[in-house]
């Protein structure tokens, strides 16, 4: 595919060989916007953070260094949840990130033991 007339070809043969209700989409949204050859998105479970490791890794890690430590199912799903926003990006979690990090300096500062936190009052 060197021209634009081998992918325009190409982009014909394939839309003549779809289906009416996709070629139906496909018109909506334009033939001339359409690419049928761009990269498929990496799903998440491939992806890596900035240590190499995929999501399932870094929580595998995560949960091995708490040792014997008992863990909630609520627990788990916020360590999964965590990760996924780490992962896209998202400004939730980075708020979330800062946050923590902020209030264990404040804890720490104050000389109290950050486990406390989380105590029942």
């Amino acid at each position: 595919m060197t021209n634009k007339d081998e992918i325009y070809a190409l982009k014909k043969a394939i839309y003549d060989k779809l289906s009416p209700r996709r070629r139906k989409f496909i018109d909506k949204i334009g033939f001339d916007n359409w690419d049928p050859f761009q990269e498929p998105k990496h799903p998440i479970d491939i992806r890596r953070d900035i240590t190499n490791r995929t999501t399932s890794r870094l929580m595998e890690d995560f949960f091995n260094a708490l040792g014997d430590k008992k863990i909630s199912d609520a627990y788990k799903s916020g360590v999964y949840e965590f990760c996924y926003g780490l992962f896209i990006a998202d400004e939730k979690y980075k708020a979330m990130f800062d946050f923590s990090i902020w209030y264990l300096n404040e804890l720490k500062q104050r000389g109290l033991d950050p486990e406390q936190a989380w105590e029942k009052k």
